[in-house]
């Protein structure tokens, strides 16, 4: 065991809202033990961006939000959400140069906000992350199964998972869950090549869709391109969007003011972009490929979105569009049921990298809350081969395998919504705070129109917020209150900042 640096901290703030300095973060990445291997280049974050975001919200969001809310207009949806995740990025990217260290939004927020702000982020990554884990794989588990049965091969009914209230066990979602974790634990240079290689083999069945859907396209489907405006009854108590309950505001769809709220709805399928800030300390030239990993793995999907939920809704018209597989269902329409197969196939596969990467960005979460001291320093220990956080990336691994297992997570998966949003608030304010606090710090790249540009995203993010249903706010604000309890009873103490300020060595 080495000897531990005691943490320097920001001595102008102290108890809850000391902050550590940006230094000091950098400095704790050289720590032998606490070292992360440095092996990933901009292609590859780039590779992990786009990964995780295209999911199943390009193979089957178009579809639903399209016949649901805007029409053809859809595509317009996807350049408005674009741009919000845009103006998050941008934030995203002056931190993640600035600050290249494991922990993204938790780091930053410890540099900028203080430790219980830092702490509060870091306890939502993780929630967000392990729920959106877990849900991805359920999806995946979905998709093998249809993909057996077309082949004749069933499993047995209490190891499909929970269905309409049923007990089961999902036996494929928990057991792909287990093979990522290994598979994250044995290096990050072999999972960057696995990932290259299940995103190469997404990103190719998406092109197919649009060169080939392309050619199936009537221009008659497009009309009208923006559908007249429809009034919706909205929800009832806390199932209705807390923006209705607080001013009354119901929201419509198609029209206009439908764009918008298609908007709020495929924001969601860009979410996963920012993990990339969560491997800046395996980067190894973190202040030039960080930026070019999370801009441009945000425009590669944004571009993607569009094309495809042009061509979809070109192939079949919108009020006869599946909600379930668009995509697949509208080749079917067409009287093509071998390109509808690939693209199953396509769906299956892909959803693998979206997996491995969001077991990635809480692993690293975990273990950058782990060397601070919040969390047992037990679990920021890396493996002295692989030079992964070995330990933090099993403990989470095996958690998410039990939760996708036994658990039907539809209504928790807009937890993982929220809990996006909500970083990406914090992130916007952090830039603010730190070009005021340390206009000192080099930074590599700089988010524009500074304070205008993080405002906006602060506003944009909130407006999103405020669409989603009350209970959402509600559960989302019971795990804050025992992620406050956790803090409080242990991470406060057990703190190596706190200790620091106490001159006194961290206690492992």
């Amino acid at each position: 065991m080495s000897a531990e640096r005691p943490v320097r901290s920001d001595r102008g703030r102290s108890g809850m809202f000391r902050t550590k300095t940006v230094e000091q973060s950098i400095q704790d990445t050289e720590e032998p033990e606490h070292s992360l291997r440095r092996d990933l280049s901009a292609l590859d974050l780039t590779v992990f961006g786009v990964g995780v975001v295209i999911g199943t919200g390009i193979f089957v969001l178009t579809g639903k939000v399209a016949k649901e809310n805007a029409g053809p207009a859809v595509a317009l949806a996807f350049v408005l959400a674009g741009i919000v995740c845009g103006l998050a990025a941008l934030c995203y990217a002056e931190f993640a140069s600035t600050v290249p260290v494991a922990g993204s939004a938790y780091t930053f927020s410890y540099a900028t906000l203080g430790e219980l702000p830092a702490w509060i982020i870091g306890w939502d990554l993780i929630l967000e992350l392990a729920l959106g884990c877990a849900v991805v794989a359920v999806g995946w588990s979905g998709y093998i199964q249809s993909l057996l049965a077309n082949a004749g091969w069933h499993l047995p009914g209490p190891l499909t998972g929970a269905h309409d209230g049923t007990f089961g066990f999902d036996l494929l979602a928990a057991v792909l869950v287990l093979v990522l974790t290994a598979i994250l634990v044995a290096g990050m240079k072999l999972s960057s090549r696995v990932t290259a290689i299940v995103v190469g083999v997404k990103v190719t069945v998406v092109l197919i869709v649009i060169i080939v859907g392309a050619f199936f396209i009537s221009g008659s489907n497009y009309q009208p391109f923006v559908p007249p405006s429809k009034g919706t009854a909205g929800g009832n108590g806390l199932a209705a969007p807390l923006v209705q309950l607080m001013f009354g505001f119901t929201p419509s769809n198609f029209g206009v003011m439908g764009i918008f709220s298609a908007a709020a709805v495929v924001f969601f399928a860009f979410i996963g972009f920012d993990i990339v800030a969560t491997a800046a300390e395996e980067t190894r030239n973190p202040q030039r490929d960080l930026p070019r990993g999370i801009l441009g793995s945000l425009l590669i999907c944004t571009v993607l979105y569009v094309a495809v939920s042009i061509v979809v809704t070109g192939m079949q018209k919108y009020d006869k569009l599946s909600t379930k597989a668009p995509l697949a269902d509208a080749f079917k329409d067409a009287g093509h049921p071998f390109w509808a197969g690939l693209i199953s196939f396509g769906a299956a596969v892909g959803l693998t990298s979206v997996c491995m990467i969001l077991l990635l960005g809480q692993s690293r979460v975990f273990f950058a809350m782990s060397r601070d001291g919040l969390l047992p320093r037990f679990f920021s220990t890396v493996h002295p081969r692989f030079g992964t956080p070995y330990r933090s990336t099993i403990l989470l691994g095996v958690v998410v395998a039990v939760v996708a297992g036994f658990t039907s997570i539809d209504v928790l998966a807009e937890l993982v919504n929220i809990g996006t949003l909500f970083a990406f608030v914090v992130v916007a304010l952090g830039v603010v705070v730190l070009r005021r606090t340390r206009p000192d710090l080099p930074r590599a790249f700089r988010t524009p129109f500074v304070p205008y540009v993080p405002v906006l995203s602060v506003l944009a993010s909130l407006w999103l917020m405020l669409n989603l249903p009350a209970e959402t706010w509600v559960r989302f604000a019971v795990w804050m209150v025992i992620g406050v309890v956790v803090y409080f009873v242990y991470g406060r103490r057990m703190s190596r900042v706190n200790q620091a300020q106490r001159s006194g060595p961290p206690t492992v």
